[in-house]
């Protein structure tokens, strides 16, 4: 019995080395991360550089070479809504990524883990669509380009929610609100963290419309249908908790303790970054959203926007109003009292 008890705190030894010293298979393993390691730094700089060439001007990059984390924030003087220029910054991100990858000469190589999108800005996160490019388009009757601007919406949606087909994991760090689009594509994320202070609500019911972005469908795949449709109908801001207990957020931090609490996260499941990249990509598997699904959801969404009354789009405006006031107030950017809709950051020539 005694060989038996010595064999196996041998045996229970040995796999403490292996772990510790990664020798074996853990060794191939964990050479993989050197070489990734080994090259980080030069990740960062290289993805900094490219993006500020490329004109990303909605979103600080920062690169945690540690973890591997690409950090997309949102900048305090950017507005904080789904303009254009906020679509084609996230798309430009996206494919820099993706340039990355496939620049790589290891293909076991993981040079972005981690793409966390985040903000700057006091109590905001995103506060939903350009509601100034909508009323402009819907005013016109323009069905192509509010067509256009929703299927490339969902487009930089669903990358974003397959984790650009690559080995990383997507985050959302919710420190404020996130509203309307900015519910969407927080959902969006395969991991979501929000502070506890942080609120998310589906406002669009209030102007005759509904979230046509990815809500429903995300929604749905979190949550039953049923509940989905309540939380649609009803417009009403929920809490982090609340949703923590509904298992919509999937890590509740405390105030001011979001980027710690994502980094512990991190830190606690690091050896597991296959595993979970594995059991997100089961998720997708058993529980798809298509592109073609939130294409055909947007289309939805254009057709009934279009068909909005007068009376509907008032409504829509004295939102805006709303949210200028709470932007200047904050000292955000934001369009400043009297800014006729053209001057604005989606207006349409």
């Amino acid at each position: 019995m005694s060989s038996v008890i010595n064999g196996a705190a041998e045996q229970a030894a040995a796999y403490d080395v292996l772990a510790e010293r990664s020798s074996g298979d853990l060794r191939a393993f964990a050479s993989v991360r050197r070489l990734d390691s080994s090259r980080l730094p030069e990740v960062g700089t290289v993805l900094t550089r490219r993006l500020a060439d490329e004109g990303v001007e909605n979103f600080a990059i920062r690169f945690d070479s540690r973890h591997a984390i690409l950090r997309a924030c949102l900048r305090p003087d950017a507005i904080p809504s789904v303009t254009p220029g906020m679509v084609k910054d996230i798309v430009r991100i996206q494919g820099s990524v993706r340039r990355v990858y496939a620049e790589q000469t290891d293909p076991r190589a993981r040079p972005v883990r981690y793409m966390v999108w985040s903000s700057n800005m006091p109590g905001i996160w995103n506060l939903g669509g350009d509601l100034r490019l909508f009323m402009q388009l819907i005013r016109r009757k323009d069905r192509e380009r509010l067509l256009g601007y929703a299927h490339e919406v969902v487009r930089a949606v669903h990358a974003n929610f397959v984790s650009l087909n690559l080995p990383l994991i997507t985050v959302a760090l919710v420190q404020g609100d996130a509203l309307g689009g900015g519910f969407e594509g927080a959902l969006s994320s395969n991991l979501l963290v929000a502070e506890r202070s942080a609120r998310f609500g589906l406002p669009e019911i209030l102007f005759n419309l509904f979230p046509g972005m990815g809500a429903y469908s995300f929604l749905c795949r979190k949550i039953d249908a049923a509940t989905a449709e309540r939380m649609i109908f009803s417009g009403r801001i929920y809490t982090a908790t609340e949703l923590h207990q509904m298992g919509v957020v999937d890590v509740l931090a405390e105030d001011g303790q979001g980027e710690q609490r994502l980094l512990e996260y991190i830190a606690q499941h690091e050896r597991n970054h296959n595993t979970h990249c594995a059991i997100y990509k089961v998720r997708r598997r058993c529980n798809p959203v298509t592109f073609e699904e939130l294409a055909d959801v947007a289309t939805i969404w254009v057709d009934t926007a279009l068909a909005l009354e007068e009376s509907d789009l008032r409504k829509m405006e004295r939102l805006v109003v709303a949210q200028n006031r709470r932007l200047e107030r904050k000292g955000g950017a934001g369009a400043p009292p009297g800014l006729v809709p053209e001057q604005s950051a989606g207006a349409v020539p």
